[in-house]
């Protein structure tokens, strides 16, 4: 995934927080720049986890508790929002056990040695975002997220299911009509948040082709080469196929992640490329102002709009 976009989508509402570090710490230095909120776009993606974006969420959640009550899922009459208002629905089980995972919400991937030495690229996270899964029987996910699997009945209790289900509903109320669908590296990318992450896409790309973050490249795959791994760059060695045999990493796994983050740190990696990418950030910030300054002020509506549905709920 982090060959279409910059960032795993599914972090993209809550990002970790971190502390800002001097210049006489490279290390820090690096995971500091190894996250999604150190991009000159991320001003203008909403953060789930300040006042306005869990404003957002509980308003969310308390039209799509409605929702479902309107839809016979009577059960629903009686939920605390509080119980679920940090969390997004998953189909009752699809979560695994083990809650591992190839890949990660970071940018460039694994930049910990330690972290990967012991989980290798399955999920090597430093923080958790406060978002979490939250599993619901079939029907209800259905009618929450309006996606279904075959054989799945598109209607609740004899009611039609709304578009993007209840949760869709909801944030329809709440930020007005969704921006058309855009395709990126021939994914389709949907949702009230794509335009900026439209811009980071093509940025991204941009910044790929630049001498620098190819000279990076190639530093970091000598340095992968001296430790007995032959790969052309973090993106291949992260997405071995190897390492998507199971939900826990191999011993190679580990080897090789942990051999990733320590070249990333020796080489400077992270500092190179994230340099050129935030340049080519600024220049699509400075071609698209109108058209990001629009989308803020969307966010700043609905904002208002959550604040109002949250006090009448009161």
């Amino acid at each position: 995934m982090r060959k279409l976009l910059p960032l795993a989508l599914t972090g993209l509402l809550a990002v970790s927080a971190c502390q800002f570090v001097g210049d006489d710490d490279p290390d820090g230095e690096a995971r500091r720049l190894n996250t999604m909120k150190s991009f000159p776009l991320n001003a203008y993606v909403p953060d789930a986890t300040t006042r306005d974006g869990k404003a957002v969420g509980t308003a969310q959640w308390i039209l799509a508790k409605k929702c479902m009550v309107r839809l016979g899922f009577s059960g629903f009459k009686t939920l605390d929002i509080r119980t679920v208002e940090s969390t997004y629905p998953v189909r009752q089980g699809t979560v695994s056990s083990s809650g591992s995972m190839v890949g990660d919400a970071s940018p460039y991937g694994v930049d910990d040695p330690d972290l990967a030495a012991e989980h290798g690229y399955h999920n090597a996270r430093r923080n958790e975002s406060d978002s979490q899964p939250m599993e619901w029987p079939a029907d209800q996910y259905a009618a929450l997220t309006g996606t279904f699997e075959s054989g799945d009945s598109h209607r609740a209790h004899g009611n039609p299911i709304p578009k993007k289900g209840c949760m869709g509903e909801a944030l329809k109320k709440i930020y007005g009509t969704e921006p058309k669908p855009t395709k990126i590296g021939g994914v389709q990318l949907s949702g009230y948040y794509s335009l900026p992450l439209q811009y980071w896409y093509m940025a991204h790309k941009e910044a790929r082709k630049d001498p620098a973050w190819k000279k990076a490249d190639r530093a970091w795959s000598k340095c992968m080469k001296d430790e007995g791994f032959r790969y052309t760059d973090p993106d291949q060695a992260s997405t071995d196929s190897d390492w998507y045999r199971g939900d826990k990493p191999s011993g190679k796994e580990k080897k090789t992640a942990a051999a990733d983050a320590r070249c990333k740190l020796d080489t400077q990696y992270i500092q190179a490329v994230h340099a050129v990418e935030s340049r080519a950030q600024k220049k699509a910030i400075t071609e698209n102002k109108k058209a990001l300054e629009d989308r803020r002020a969307d966010d700043r509506r609905a904002t208002a709009n959550a604040r109002k549905i949250v006090d009448a709920a009161s």
